[in-house]
């Protein structure tokens, strides 16, 4: 199956933005996420690693390392770079109306599962009104994203996709959106099965009684990432359904 990619020629702008969600920099779990992974995306201040038994410190900090220079949050814009003739502000400015005409959803409970060898934050069951909501969120913000280039295609590794991600990526930049999104919070990387067990038993550990609380998509974040490999940084923070001022960070 062959597939036409649109290749962007001499760009020069590397800097990356993406649209997640994040709770609130003061809210529980957000603060939790931090001393886990070892990282606030909102000010970028690195935090000591924790031991979380059975995991020496350096164990956890080795296993949360992929997940550490993102951030805290679930995907809903994949990291783009702007398309010719936008900009920052024109970006901004639309986030902030789009959240201020959105509800929030409330994921009735959220439960921490392995998905692809990685563990993250996952609804308890399908949840179509979050799934129309992070569906919005890709088509409304397309017209920021400037097309793809010859590397970032290849990055996705295109021939391990299925037919259905293959046309998402050409068609949106990203493979997993509408019907292959799945809603998720990582937290670690990869996670052998051997270590699996241990795993489940520190998250649950630390977490606690968080994890039982439902989990309110109340706001949406633009994060970016300043060059290729940097850690992503949030640079504004927006409430749904609030007439309230762009907050950034």
């Amino acid at each position: 199956m062959q597939i036409a990619y649109c290749i962007a020629i001499g760009e020069e702008n590397t800097m990356r933005y993406a649209i997640y969600f994040t709770p609130h920099q003061d809210d529980p779990l957000t603060r939790a996420a931090a001393r886990w992974l070892g990282r606030d995306p909102f000010d970028g201040e690195q935090t000591p690693p924790v031991a979380v038994a059975p995991f020496s410190a350096a164990e956890i900090a080795f296993h949360t390392a992929a997940a550490r220079r993102y951030g805290f949050h679930a995907t809903l814009k994949a990291p783009f770079r702007l398309a010719e003739g936008e900009t920052e502000r024109d970006l901004i400015a639309a986030l902030d109306d789009f959240s201020r005409h959105s509800a929030p959803v409330c994921v009735p409970r959220a439960v921490v599962r392995r998905l692809d060898g990685f563990y993250a934050l996952v609804p308890e069951e399908p949840f179509a009104a979050l799934d129309a909501f992070a569906a919005g969120v890709v088509t409304e913000f397309e017209r920021f994203r400037a097309p793809l280039s010859g590397e970032e295609v290849e990055r996705r590794n295109p021939e391990s996709l299925t037919p259905a991600q293959l046309k998402n990526l050409q068609k949106w930049g990203y493979p997993y959106v509408f019907e292959e999104f799945r809603f998720h919070m990582t937290l670690t990387g990869r996670v052998p099965q051997g270590e699996a067990v241990r795993m489940e038993r520190a998250i649950d550990t630390f977490f606690g009684p968080l994890l039982a609380e439902p989990l309110e998509i109340s706001s949406l974040a633009l994060f970016v990432e300043p060059e290729p490999g940097a850690p992503f940084l949030v640079k504004s923070f927006h409430e749904l359904g609030w007439k309230k001022e762009r907050k950034t960070a």
